[in-house]
């Protein structure tokens, strides 16, 4: 059975161009993860009169995988890592959600990210 976790890229002032090309950025580096696909986040059918097929939400991604706890972890590690390495950008935040479950990766101290991201993992691994 396949994991499909939803990201949600913010960063404060930014317009959906921007958060486009965040998203695009993050998306090659889970590329490069064992992961099954990482796809725009689809938010849901278009406005009546519209010929686009869905909606795709901006900076939105969603990411299959297998059930490992390896995976999930992987994941959100390069999530992590990702938003470090965007430096102090105000604001800058991506939100996870699996099965209902959600977690904000922001700008809080490793350690207290390192604990919330341990709790998250557990909770969506089997075997854990």
């Amino acid at each position: 059975m396949n994991l499909n976790l939803g990201l949600r890229i913010s960063e404060e002032g930014a317009d959906p161009e921007r958060l486009a090309v965040l998203a695009s950025y993050l998306r090659a580096e889970l590329l490069r993860l064992e992961v099954e696909n990482v796809a725009a986040l689809q938010t849901g059918a278009p406005p009546p009169g519209t010929r686009a097929s869905e909606v795709t939400a901006a900076g939105g991604l969603l990411v299959t995988f297998g059930q490992a706890a390896g995976g999930l972890r992987s994941v959100v590690s390069v999530i992590r890592d990702w938003l470090l390495r965007g430096g102090n950008r105000p604001g800058r935040m991506v939100r996870l959600e699996l099965d209902g479950d959600m977690l904000e990766l922001s700008q809080a101290s490793s350690t207290d990210q390192e604990r919330l991201i341990e709790l998250f993992v557990n909770r969506h691994t089997i075997g854990s």
